[in-house]
Formats: structure tokens, C-alpha cells, sequence
């Protein structure tokens, strides 16, 4: 299994699937997931390019060191960079679900020059409201307790694939939360090619994708019918094809 160890000690887990010339697409799975999340969909995007797939900091297989000060969005994006290093890859499409679309928006605004196109699925752009924020994190500190008092039950299906469930509620605490609005008011300096997934139930985030959809200068708005917040596991078919689409247009 490969990993890739950062300065600071942590190690990534992560895989490539594909081998194809296409500029390599890296995707970031949602909080509380894996990359597993991408098991039905990486195949299906393999055959022309690289895809590569990875779990955040305290998630999955990757590591979960103890020192809360390791896990932050800054690091998380550090680490997306490493990953395409790893690759010999200059330049991808980065894509994300959820915390792993708001992380790509970040690395967007701190790495353009490495981003070919973005692939944002049921995720938002974060708060320029400071009172705003500060409810998206109260929010993320409640579940982070949860997860410690209960520990792989508080992560549902997703529970057994963690190697340490105390590693997700410190990244809920470190990651998860929002400290400025960096990503949202980014948005209209984006001039690569986007598309904004998002599935028709999942209601939290509708007007979150409209939002992207408005302020990312001709990014592309797919919704997708009966798909709840995991658009891709939801209707994979469906999602697949918005994204093979996409990427043959690049």
C-alpha cells in the first residue's frame, strides 16, 4: 500500500489508478469518509489519465498523530500539493465531495498555476459572515465530541474504515472548521473550467452549488436527480457520466 510521509511525520495514505496521458485528476473525499468513497468512480475515469485518490489527515489509513496542531485546512492543502508531487504531476484537475470540494477551492487559491479544472460535488464555498462561520463550527466541534464520546458508531457505515476514529474528531476540529472567508472570496478570480455537482435531496447544499455555480465564471451546474449529499455513491451512473463529460470537453 503506498503512502507518502510529510515533513511534520504524518503519512498519507493514497492510490493511483489509470495510466493514460490526460492530465491526472486527484480527488478528496468528504469529512468522515475515505477514499473509498471513490471506489465506484475512480475506474471510470481512469482510462484516459491518472486518478488519484488519498485520505486526509486522520481519516482512512492515513496517520492520526495526537498533536491537534497538525491538523488544519493549510495542511491539508500542503499535502494535496505533495501528493501531485509524488506524481511528477505539474498541473491536474482537483476535484473533492464535501470538505474535500471546499479543500480543492483552497488549493485552487493557493496553487492556480497547478490547477487544469475543478470538480466541486455537493460543497460550498465557506462564510465571508463571521456569525455564519462561527455556527458552521460550532456545528463541527459538537460532532468532533460526538465521535470521541462514541467513537467508529458516531461514523456510521463509514466507522470501520478509520484506523482511529479520535484522528477524524480532532480533524472535524482542525479541518473541518472555518477561520476565514479565503475560498469564498476567491471564487470570481477562477479561470479554469468548473463543474458544480450537486444531487437534487441533498438540500443543505443546493443553494451552495447555485451560489458556485454563479460566481465561478463559466463553470458548469449539473444536478442530479435523487441523489442526496453523496452524489457520486448515490448515482454513480449519472455522476460518472457528468464527469467523463466534462473532462473529454477539457
Amino acid at each position: 500500500m503506498p503512502y507518502l510521509t510529510r515533513p511534520d511525520g504524518v503519512r498519507l495514505y493514497y492510490e493511483v489508478t489509470g495510466s493514460g496521458d490526460g492530465v491526472p485528476l486527484i480527488l478528496t473525499h468528504g469529512f468522515g469518509s475515505s477514499s473509498r468513497m471513490w471506489a465506484g468512480n475512480a475506474g471510470a475515469f481512469a482510462a484516459s489519465r491518472r486518478v488519484i485518490t488519498w485520505d486526509l489527515r486522520g481519516h482512512g489509513r492515513s496517520a492520526a498523530p495526537e498533536d491537534q496542531g497538525l491538523y488544519t485546512a493549510e495542511a491539508s492543502v500542503a499535502d494535496l500539493a505533495a501528493l501531485l508531487d509524488e506524481a511528477g504531476a505539474e498541473r491536474a484537475v482537483v476535484g473533492g465531495l464535501s470538505l474535500g470540494g471546499y479543500l480543492s477551492l483552497r488549493f485552487c487559491a493557493a496553487y492556480p498555476d497547478r490547477v487544469a479544472a475543478l470538480i466541486l460535488c455537493d460543497t460550498g464555498p465557506g462564510y465571508r459572515n463571521e456569525q455564519a462561520r462561527a455556527e458552521w463550527n460550532a456545528r463541527a466541534l459538537a460532532q468532533a465530541d460526538r465521535i470521541d464520546r462514541k467513537g467508529a458508531a458516531a461514523l456510521g457505515s463509514d466507522g470501520p474504515h478509520h484506523d482511529s476514529p479520535a484522528g477524524v474528531a480532532r480533524a472535524a476540529r482542525g479541518i473541518l472548521t472555518q477561520h476565514d472567508g479565503t475560498v469564498i472570496e476567491s471564487l470570481s478570480s477562477i479561470t479554469v473550467p468548473a463543474l458544480v455537482v450537486v444531487g437534487s435531496r441533498d438540500t443543505p447544499f443546493l443553494g451552495a452549488a447555485s451560489y458556485l455555480a454563479a460566481k465561478i465564471p463559466g463553470a458548469k451546474h449539473v444536478l442530479i436527480d435523487g441523489a442526496g449529499h453523496m452524489s457520486n455513491l448515490d448515482a454513480p451512473s449519472e455522476f460518472n457520466g457528468e464527469v467523463l463529460a466534462f473532462l473529454a470537453g477539457l
